[in-house]
């Protein structure tokens, strides 16, 4: 039987014949699911065989090192979320083996009221390199970390990332509904001091007497159902709620892009914001947004064809020499007390 959610518009499929194509996803910063990106792989020729036969791979490649699993009691019905409080999480999280862990997995597969067991964020270089010998994706730097994802029927409720996404299914199916950026005031995410930051309203079971604005959030959903052999691209910062759909799923996904440090970085500005402008009157916040719309966002295009070239300063392109100043002039303002 389809659930709502099914039958919302589709995420494009997108073609990946090389490294061009790919820079070219890249650059529309729009989801994209990619067909045959990984049909050279063991590992997606042991997740299409069976579980068992999966887990027997990831086995082999085991060094050993202990990793995070997360479990939650069957009670949560595999859904990854806040407490009542929303001061912690419905899960907990302990070091095991992770041969251990696959194993348990499996057998859980036979158990009717088993806890939710998953393998996530599982770091391959460390734990796994055999795997990333014989399952390379060769459009992603050698840098870009792969990790590995295994568990039961699983959902991670609406969050995102501060980097691009790629997460290529390799056993199980998985539905990923997804939101534009621009929607985190229709989506009542939850507290920032707590990450991620998940949505307090259920796609699945939409509450909209408590939550009108989610309407619109829904208005503008994409979808896109996964089997084994699909991958999809989530650029940073769209919101995603993963439904895993079959009893015994695996993935593999790539993070990148949060490259930027210090008095650079985009979330750290979004924090000293939230210290500088909260508690301004009413006044002085709307001057300050309409120069960050201006200046910032460039919501008009250039508002600064009046002023010579020479004279732009830090409102015209920035040199290296520049921005070195101008960092340098911030880490003096933000000594003082």
């Amino acid at each position: 039987m389809r659930a709502p959610l099914d039958d919302l518009p589709e995420v494009a499929v997108c073609r990946i014949d090389g490294p061009l194509d790919f820079q070219r996803m890249l650059a529309a910063e729009k989801p994209a699911v990619i067909r045959g990106l990984f049909d050279h792989w063991p590992a997606l020729a042991a997740g299409r065989a069976s579980p068992s036969c999966l887990n027997a791979y990831l086995k082999a490649c085991d060094r050993g090192v202990p990793a995070t699993v997360a479990e939650a009691p069957f009670s949560s019905g595999g859904r990854y979320f806040y407490t009542p409080d929303m001061r912690e999480f419905n899960f907990t999280k302990r070091q095991r083996g992770v041969t251990e862990t696959l194993d348990q997995i499996e057998r859980n597969l036979a158990v009717e009221d088993a806890p939710f067991l998953a393998i996530q964020m599982l770091s391959l270089p460390d734990h796994m390199p055999g795997f990333v010998v014989e399952n390379a994706l060769p459009l992603m730097p050698p840098h870009i970390v792969p990790r590995l994802w295994v568990g039961g029927a699983l959902t991670s409720r609406t969050h995102n990332d501060r980097d691009h996404n790629l997460a290529c299914v390799i056993a199980g199916r998985r539905r990923f509904l997804l939101f534009p950026p621009e929607q985190a005031g229709n989506l009542y995410i939850g507290p920032l001091d707590n990450p991620p930051p998940l949505s307090l309203a259920d796609p699945e079971r939409p509450d909209y007497d408590r939550f009108p604005k989610f309407r619109a959030a829904m208005r503008s959903a994409v979808v896109a159902h996964l089997e084994p052999g699909d991958a999809i691209f989530m650029p940073k910062y769209w919101w995603h709620h993963v439904t895993s759909l079959a009893p015994y799923n695996a993935m593999v996904n790539y993070w990148w892009g949060d490259f930027a440090t210090g008095l650079e970085r985009a979330s750290d500005a979004f924090l000293t914001a939230l210290l500088a402008f909260g508690h301004l009157p009413p006044g002085e916040r709307a001057y300050w947004k309409a120069m960050f719309d201006t200046h910032v966002f460039k919501a008009e295009g250039d508002a600064t064809s009046h002023i010579p070239p020479p004279l732009k300063g830090v409102l015209g392109p920035m040199s290296v020499p520049m921005r070195e100043r101008l960092k340098a002039e911030l880490r003096q303002a933000y000594l003082k007390p």
